[in-house]
Order: C-alpha cells, then structure tokens, then sequence
C-alpha cells in the first residue's frame, strides 16, 4: 500500500497534522493527483543535488501537465492548470527548494504514520496532547464567542446612547432659538423638564454602558491572563518538543483567531469609550493596557532558527551558512507599518499580507561555548497606537564544523526536553537531569522523524541498558563512549543517517531489531531454528549493520554467527536486502549456501524482504578465507570476515 493510501486512512486527529503542513508551497491536490510517481522519487538526494532537482523539477511539471490533459473534471481541471502555473513560476529559478519541501513532506508523513503505528505514547507527547484537548479548545472558542457577543450589544447600546444624544441637543437648540418672552410659559416650563429628563436617562445610560464596559473588559483580562496567555505557553512549549522531533507542530493558526477576535473585541470598546467623551478618561488606561499586552505577548518565533542543509535539525548554526527564521504578531488587524529596529525596515503589509510574517536570513555569527538567541525588535503602526514588540529564539548552538552537529544536536535536544525558559542561555553551566521516561521518548522521536519509524519499547529497553550501562542520565554532552573513540550522539548520528540512505524501507517494514546485545542476542536465537538470523546495529562501528545467524555444532548445541558490519561504503554497492537474499558460505569441500532462512522469530526471509529485491539477482558469492570451523572456534574472530564478490555474467 502506498504511503498516501495509508495516510488517508489515519484517524482524524492525524489528518489534521498532515493537513497542517502542506500549504501553497505544495498543495495537497499535487500530493493527491500524483501520489504514486512522488513517492517513486529520491527527493532526499533530489534536495542536496541541483542538477538532480532540475531533472526532477521538470519531469514533474510534464506528469501534472499529462494528469491536466487526462482529467474529466472541468473544475478539478482548471484548479490543476492553475497549480501548474503556480508551480511552474515559483519553483523555475529554484528547483532545490520545490525537491526540499516535498522530501519534507514525505518525512513529515511518514513521521505521523510511525506516531499512529505506536501503541503506547511516552509521558511527553501525552502531555503534549493534554495540553489541547478538544474540550479546552471548545471552551475557549465559547468564551471569546461570548466576549464577541457583548462587545456587540455594548455598541448597539452606544447607538442607542448617540441617538438619545441627538435627540436631546436637537431638543436644547430648538428651545433656544424660542422667543426670550416664552421662556417663562408652561410649555416652556414643560420641555425643560422633558429636557432634564432626557439629560437624566442619558446620564444613567452611559454610567450603564461604563459598567458593562468594565465588567467585559475584566473577562477579557481573565480570558487574556488564565487561558490566552497560558495557551501560547503550551504552544512555546509544543514548538520545542517539535523541535526535537516531536509530534508535528499545530494550534498557531487556532491561536491567532482568538487572539484575532479578543483584539477586534479591545479595539471595538475602544472606539465605544471615544464615543462616550468625558467618561473616557476613567478606564482608557486599562483598555491600552490589555492591547499593549495582548499584540506585545502575541509576537512570536513562528520558524526557529534552521540551516535549509539540515531542516530536522533546527537550533544548529554553522558560521558561514545561511539560515533563516520567521517571526510574526497573532491578530489580523490591518496596520500602518512595522518597523524592524535591528534592520532598519519597513515593511507595510496588504490586503494580501493581513498577518505580518517576516523571513530574516543570517550568514554572520560567531563560534563560542555557549548558547545564543536571536532577539527580535519592532515596532507595530495601529490604529493610532505605537506598539513596541519584543522576541527572541529559543537558545541555538553555533558550529564551525559538520562534525560538530552531533554534540550540538545533543545540546539542543537536551535543552528543549528539561527547560522551558528561552532566557536560559546558562543552561550548561549546571544541566539538569533527565529521567529515562523523557529522554527514551526523544530518542525514538528521532526515529521517527529521520527514518520514518520510533522505536519501539523492546528496542527501547535494549537501547536503555546499554546506555545506562555507560552513563548515567546526566547530560550526555561529546564525551566518548568508554572505550570507543566516538560520543553516544555520534554513533547514534551515524546510524540515523545509515537508515535514512541504505535502510530505509527494510527499517519502516520495522525488519530491523537494531539495538541488542550480544547476549540478548544469543538468547533470543538459541531456541530457534538454524538458519534464523536478525539484524542489529554495530557498537564497534560507526554507521554499521551486522547479521547474526544460530546453527548447530555437532553436539546439537547453538552457535552463533556474525559478520563483519556493512557500512554506507559496502551498502552502496548493493542493497541489504540483496545481500540477505544472496549471502553464501564458502568452505573447504561444502557447496556454498545461504545459511540464512529465517528472520527472526519465524518470518521466512523471502516473505519479509522480497518486495525490496532487485529483479536482476546478484550473482555475487559471500566467501572467506578461513574455514567455518575455524571461525566458530576463534574466540578472536567475534566476526565472519567475508567480503561480497561482484560478478557480472550478462
């Protein structure tokens, strides 16, 4: 089954994430239209090689131009040609990027296919979801509706109030323009009466509309204080765990309608307080308060901080490479200008740019110990208010080398899992610790968004004793594993990106056990059927994966096989899937055979990985120089030693 196929089958709370990411960069009709040829293609590879982008770039504008020609629907017709030129005109000068953000997009779904597949959630990602219930949600869009609903009835009251006004001063200057003579009449005696009267009922009404005025104006400070504010927050908090690979990041766009609606209610009262003259003094204080507080807090970091080479490692900034950021301010309120401090700046926004979003690019910075941040300064032009804006990016970590990515990915992840404060630049003088629930979480996440599948708890568990056998949970930071010349992070780096490239397909099929020692693993298999076999990553190599096949001795006891790991360099050669199906034993007088039948427990090998053979078979022959006997005697050789043999007999 396809990939979107099985998208489209997820439940709605998962739709709604994938919904989230595509947008006019690459609109989910595209994705719909030309599922199957997308999903054929290498976008990864397509996204780091120009020239590979342009080749693909074009033979996609002639597959939808082909599915243009082919569709019946006059309307699903027009709306495609329509994307066609939109595409054709965005992407033209910039193929790199069109190949960047449909390979994003294929991980983001598979990332979300892994979340679903899971049956358990860690304590984060739980918390996460809490966090948005949809009950909340429901009481929030209810409580801002209901604000809305009284600031609409305040102005019908204030239009009530303006026309009493009119009547009266149309009253007053009649009964001034009367003869001097007539003042002392009955009917004179009687308007003034009428007049104090009106004057009266308008004295009352305004006090009236002053108190409702009030009382709305203390919910919107209660709605403002102990639901907006705290919302935001939580999204704060759900962008770090984004950024860390965890669930997608969604709520912005919620967000921003309320935060949209509590400032039209704000400025809305305002105009009602101009209207009533010389009871505005009393409570225009508070009224800019509440929109001061509410545009300063809604000014946000929309994009962290991220190099386009590494668009699932945000927070890493290499000196010398641009990176860009996206800040902007929630309501869609039409406004004047938006002044940049730091840039010098104007940006005046639209009918076609309602919410200010603004894309900064950075090539300077310099390399040192500790953290930094991004601050952002503006100041916002509003309906007759200057409203100065403060921002800043959640704490990043400068490199001067790609070796260093690892460790200041480890860094980043370390921060956003155990603090909240983006002020906490000093966070590595004195790091806290983390508990194996959050920092197990993390890792899986890691998976599941470079390889489009988390670990599972058994592999967990296996990951959990081997790194608590080295560590305790203290920041792991670039310390190399005991005894090994590389750090935790870098052999986990090296993994993730040996997946990615050579394993990819074989690790979503979930075919790879990956994390299990050597014991684990002699007691999994010595139960087993000869020739059952699983594979797992290398400790001894970095971006290594080994097999481990159980047989018997003459005895009729287990032995236990491995070969020596294959790294990217020999899995560029030739698939792994090819090298399970091909993989032969040579020894002195013995026809060579494939020695692997099962995948452990009991999945026949052709059954799990035929799909992922080459339809030209490999004549390719495993062979070693020592004997078989040999090597299960060598208590020196922990590994078979063999090297793949390419032989082409076309």
């Amino acid at each position: 089954m396809s990939q979107w196929k099985q998208i489209q089958q997820l439940d709605i709370k998962f739709l709604e994430q994938v919904d989230y990411f595509y947008d006019d960069n690459f609109p989910m009709e595209l994705r719909q239209v030309l599922a199957n040829w997308i999903e054929s293609q290498d976008w990864e590879t397509a996204s780091n090689h120009e020239s590979m982008a342009t080749v693909l770039f074009n033979n996609f504008l002639i597959q939808l131009e082909r599915q243009c020609s082919q569709e019946q629907n006059f309307l699903h017709r027009h709306n495609l040609k329509r994307i066609f030129h939109q595409i054709q005109v965005k992407y033209k000068t910039n193929p790199l990027h069109m190949a960047a953000v449909i390979c994003n997009c294929l991980r983001e779904e598979r990332r979300i296919l892994s979340t679903a597949s899971m049956q358990e959630q860690g304590p984060l990602e739980k918390s996460m979801q809490n966090s948005a219930t949809l009950e909340k949600l429901k009481v929030l869009d209810n409580k801002v509706a209901v604000i809305r609903s009284s600031v609409q009835m305040l102005d019908q009251g204030v239009k009530y109030l303006e026309d009493m006004q009119d009547d009266f001063d149309f009253r007053y200057k009649t009964l001034q323009l009367r003869d001097p003579v007539e003042r002392n009449s009955l009917t004179m005696k009687q308007e003034v009466t009428t007049l104090q009267e009106i004057l009266n009922r308008l004295d009352f009404k305004r006090k009236e509309i002053l108190s409702k005025i009030a009382d709305v104006i203390k919910e919107i400070d209660t709605l403002i204080s102990s639901q907006l504010n705290p919302e935001l927050k939580e999204w704060k908090r759900r962008q770090q765990i984004a950024c860390i690979g965890g669930p997608v990041l969604i709520g912005l766009d919620q967000l921003q309608n309320w935060f949209t609606l509590t400032a039209q209610s704000l400025f809305q009262i305002k105009r009602q307080l101009d209207k009533l003259g010389e009871l505005i003094l009393k409570v225009t204080y508070e009224i800019k308060y509440l929109i001061y507080h509410l545009i300063k807090s809604s000014f946000v970091v929309e994009k962290q901080p991220c190099m386009p080479t590494h668009p699932q490692k945000p927070l890493i900034i290499k000196t010398q490479v641009q990176f860009t950021t996206k800040v902007r301010y929630e309501p869609q309120l039409p406004c004047k200008q938006v002044y940049f401090h730091k840039q010098l700046t104007a940006f005046s926004p639209t009918q076609l740019l309602p919410i200010l979003i603004s894309l900064f690019s950075f090539t300077q910075i310099t390399v040192t110990e500790e953290l930094h941040s991004l601050n952002f300064e503006a100041m916002l032009m509003l309906q007759g208010l200057d409203i100065d804006l403060e921002t800043c990016s959640l704490p990043l970590v400068v490199i001067s080398n790609v070796s260093q990515l690892p460790g200041g990915w480890a860094s980043v992840m370390w921060y956003n899992l155990l603090t909240d404060d983006p002020k906490n630049l000093g966070f590595f003088s004195n790091p806290l610790r983390a508990s194996w629930s959050q920092l197990s979480e993390v890792l899986s996440w890691q998976f599941s968004s470079f390889a489009g599948r988390g670990l599972n708890k058994e592999q967990l568990n296996m990951l959990g004793d081997k790194l608590l056998g080295m560590f305790s949970i203290n920041f792991l930071g670039y310390e190399n594993i005991p005894g090994k010349s590389f750090s935790f992070w870098l052999w986990l780096d090296s993994i993730l990106d040996l997946i990615k490239k050579h394993l990819l397909p074989v690790w979503i099929d979930g075919y790879i056990m990956g994390f299990v020692s050597k014991e684990m693993e002699r007691a999994l298999l010595k139960e087993k059927e000869p020739g059952t076999f699983l594979l797992r990553f290398s400790e001894s190599h970095l971006g290594g994966i080994t097999f481990t096949w159980v047989e018997q001795d003459e005895n009729g006891e287990p032995k236990f096989i491995s070969v020596e790991p294959y790294t990217k360099n020999r899995l560029n050669a030739l698939p792994i899937a090819d090298i399970i199906r091909d993989y032969k034993v040579i020894a002195d007088g013995v026809v060579p055979e494939n020695p692997l039948k099962f995948l452990y427990p009991d999945i026949p090998k052709d059954e799990a990985f035929g799909k992922h053979y080459n339809s030209q078979q490999n004549k390719g022959l495993i062979s070693a120089n020592l004997y078989l006997s040999q090597i299960l005697s060598d208590p020196n050789k922990p590994y078979f030693n063999g090297k793949l043999i390419y032989s082409d007999f076309r």
